[in-house]
């Protein structure tokens, strides 16, 4: 039986789509930890993160990479953090969770109200990002993700948001 992650990358179940390429997809986690909080997911189903082969594991991590890095463009976050825990959808993810403020933790299980108004909003944001952050994948050579961040991983943002400041 597919898993709900399958579901919705086959568009069976709507979701709010960040990117995908032949290999992954990025989609809102619809109870978020911040706003912007993005789930990665590869399209073959894994249950657990460290049974991915090498090259589907590395593949995974520089597409969230550059998922990261067009969060960091468009929400400005201090930060993003990176969650993985795998103990709810048996099909292998990692959460990018946005960071505000110092203090705040990239922990799951305390979702944020947001409306689907917010949800779309954001999503467009990270979408729009996503075509500027950069065509490379920096210097470890294309795994087959597609377009990527330069080695560097400059995204241009300035400070982040002040205290409690969600986008």
């Amino acid at each position: 039986m597919a898993t709900i992650f399958t579901k919705i990358i086959e568009g069976e179940i709507p979701c709010y789509k960040i990117a995908e390429n032949e290999g992954y997809f990025a989609f809102l986690d619809i109870r978020p930890a911040a706003k912007g909080h993005t789930l990665v997911v590869p399209k073959r189903e894994t249950d657990y993160l460290f049974d991915l082969e090498a090259a589907d594991f590395s593949g995974l991590m520089l597409f969230a990479r550059r998922v990261a890095k067009a969060m960091d463009r468009a929400l400005q976050p201090i930060r993003t953090g990176v969650v993985v825990e795998g103990l709810e959808v048996p099909h292998a993810h990692v959460h990018l969770i946005p960071i505000y403020r110092e203090g705040q933790h990239a922990a799951l299980g305390n979702p944020v109200d947001v409306t689907a108004e917010e949800m779309e909003a954001v999503a467009e944001r990270i979408r729009v990002a996503w075509g500027d952050v950069g065509a490379g994948v920096g210097a470890g050579g294309d795994v087959g993700v597609g377009a990527g961040v330069d080695a560097g991983g400059d995204t241009g943002q300035e400070a982040g948001h002040e205290a409690g400041g969600n986008p």
